[in-house]
């Protein structure tokens, strides 16, 4: 009843028209929001999935370096939950790389990582996070939608749905992955809109090739027959929209526009011709196009340049129970250089102020040997922020001395939450969906803090 009054009498042809100009902008923001002036506009969530051992990364430890080989102190595990090292001979192991101070601030960070440490003045590390899970699937699942119940929405969806996207012909969420030794299997709930609807969850790109499949037309169909066809689609699922209140249809029919426009948009995304060999040099980048996470950056900075709101880049390359010194290093050295060059594109091109970079795994890794790796760890691990109102050049809480426990200003993963939406000017209490009887947000129900000391 409330859609056929909106569309004042329409049907056929006029319902179907009106339906397309409601929806010529597909991303357009829930009324009220943002609750105030926002420092960032997008987000590019550079997600090491596996658990990046915070001891190699951003996290010296020469307490556990002493102690490397002895029995690991029982005062610390007793009681503790593990994963694959539960029940077993506990002992210590040393990192095996060097941290260097770097910029003005003298942030410490790992040898592995020497162009990223030369952001060491944007960038804000933190050093204290905490998550529930200890296995990846639900630690992935806790750190993308605060919940572990499948069916909720990632918060690259929450981002869309409540602040919605500056453009109408790519989406507003888009999602690539890429892999190395130690890959683990990403799924598709990882970016799931949950019980939101459908229009707002991520869209896996391919990483090599044509990002999307099928994007062009047929031989023989031209682009006037294919508009035909979409607007003979559109008519009858106006007619559907008059029988039945289901937003799924509008889904529907804000998709099949939506599909049409990325015919023309997403071939010259992916076109790279227009980059000059500095920039590929930059990045690292060999062949455009040709899977890897150096690639993956180049086109998530296309995709922000073009008003897509949230990218999140999977590297599966990080999940080191075993031969931790060998594969730790490949996977530094995929990432390294391409995730500079992607703060210095953004930088060029005067974005950087306003786009949000987060990098970080699920969890962390244990500061006891796993024998020539390490095991899962949910008690402490990293991450870095910069850009989008960010403060650069410094640390935010502490681990103990063995890098067991984070123990000063810790910081939960409904914590990070709750400070990106800020960044975005969201107060996170107030960005809900009715779901089932509740009020469901991103953050939960638990108590959940900003973290002003990093926002500048």
């Amino acid at each position: 009843m409330a859609l056929a009054s909106i569309l004042g009498g329409f049907t056929g042809k006029e319902a179907a028209a009106k339906n397309s100009a409601a929806n010529a902008h597909p991303w357009p923001a829930l009324e009220g929001l943002p609750h105030f002036a926002p420092k960032a506009k997008r987000i590019v969530h550079l997600c090491m999935a596996g658990g990046p051992s915070h001891l190699e990364s951003l996290d010296p430890k020469p307490e556990l370096d002493k102690i490397d080989g002895q029995p690991f102190p029982e005062s610390f595990t007793q009681g503790q939950q593990l994963a694959q090292l539960q029940g077993s001979t506990l002992k210590a192991r040393k990192s095996f790389v060097k941290f260097n101070r770097h910029g003005q601030s003298g942030l410490e960070i790992s040898e592995l990582f020497p162009h990223i440490a030369k952001w060491a003045d944007d960038m804000c590390v933190i050093r204290s996070m905490t998550t529930e899970q200890i296995n990846h699937d639900t630690a992935h699942a806790f750190m993308n939608s605060g919940s572990i119940i499948k069916g909720r929405p990632s918060m690259g969806s929450w981002f869309l749905y409540g602040l919605g996207a500056e453009t109408s012909n790519l989406p507003g969420y888009v999602v690539m992955t890429s892999s190395g030794p130690g890959a683990q299997p990403v799924s598709a709930r990882q970016w799931s809109a949950g019980f939101l609807p459908s229009k707002f969850q991520g869209i896996a790109f391919q990483s090599s090739g044509s990002p999307v499949h099928y994007i062009g037309n047929p031989e023989g169909v031209c682009q006037s027959t294919q508009r035909q066809v979409i607007d003979e689609i559109q008519r009858m699922n106006g007619m559907l929209s008059e029988r039945h209140f289901d937003p799924e249809i509008e889904t529907r029919i804000a998709q099949y526009e939506m599909a049409f426009k990325m015919q023309t948009a997403v071939p010259d995304l992916a076109d790279m011709s227009g980059e000059s060999q500095e920039t590929l040099d930059a990045y690292g980048i060999k062949e455009p196009g040709d899977g890897t996470y150096a690639s993956n950056c180049l086109l998530a900075r296309r995709l922000l340049e073009r008003g897509v709101r949230f990218v999140q880049l999977y590297h599966r390359g990080w999940d080191h129970h075993r031969n931790l010194e060998k594969d730790f290093t490949t996977a530094a050295n995929a990432t390294d250089k391409p995730s500079a060059a992607l703060l210095a594109d953004l930088k060029r091109l005067g974005l950087l102020d306003d786009t949000l970079v987060l990098w970080g795994g699920e969890f962390g890794r244990t500061p006891m040997a796993q024998g020539d790796g390490r095991d899962h760890h949910i008690n402490a691990f990293s991450v870095w922020m910069a850009g989008g109102g960010i403060k650069g050049g410094m640390t935010y809480g502490a681990t103990d001395e063995l890098g067991y426990r984070s123990v000063e200003d810790v910081v939960s993963v409904h914590d990070l939450h709750a400070t990106m939406l800020h960044l975005f000017g969201v107060e996170h209490e107030k960005l809900s969906a009715r779901f089932q009887g509740l009020d469901i947000r991103l953050t939960g129900v638990d108590p959940s803090r900003v973290i002003h000391e990093i926002i500048s």
